[in-house]
């Protein structure tokens, strides 16, 4: 089968309250997706491991999702470079460590990869997602609904959304 040129992976856990952001836009995605042929994949994962940067092979676009505690509200949208940071030797790896490992076996630059990063207030085991994160899901759902009428690169760059 085929790659896909675009790559839209996520990141949470649907059992840690607004850890599920993620997975929970990653449904709609895969919703909206079915009523529309596009050239995603979707992929879906607790966390970014060392693995994930094959992922990355043979795609011209990359969009990482997650949940995050602090930043902007509702969601943040930026670019992404390689960089080793201190999440590069754990099991939990940030999306620019990935980055930077495909660059490490691949001896290739990645391809251009954004980060999609909503906003929430509680990850505790259990907890249902709250208010907050559930307003900021919608926001960030129909920010990526614009981002996939246009697949490309440039189209992108100029929805990033830079801190004030």
């Amino acid at each position: 089968m085929p790659v896909k040129p675009v790559l839209v992976f996520a990141c949470g856990n649907l059992s840690r309250g607004d850890d599920a952001l993620g997975p929970l836009i990653l449904e709609a995605i895969e919703r909206q997706q079915e009523q529309q042929a596009q050239p995603l994949e979707l992929l879906c994962d607790f966390q970014l491991q060392i693995e994930h940067a094959l992922d990355l092979q043979q795609r011209v676009l990359v969009l990482f999702i997650d949940a995050c505690v602090a930043g902007a509200s509702p969601f943040g949208f930026t670019e992404l470079s390689p960089a080793k940071d201190n999440s590069y030797t754990t099991h939990a790896m940030s999306p620019a460590a990935v980055l930077a490992v495909y660059q490490t076996i691949t001896k290739q630059a990645p391809p251009p990869c954004f980060l999609l990063t909503i906003k929430g207030e509680t990850f505790g085991l259990g907890e249902k997602l709250s208010p907050a994160a559930e307003q900021n899901l919608a926001a960030a759902a129909g920010f990526v609904n614009g981002l996939l009428v246009d697949l490309t690169t440039s189209a992108w760059r100029k929805l990033i959304i830079t801190s004030a």
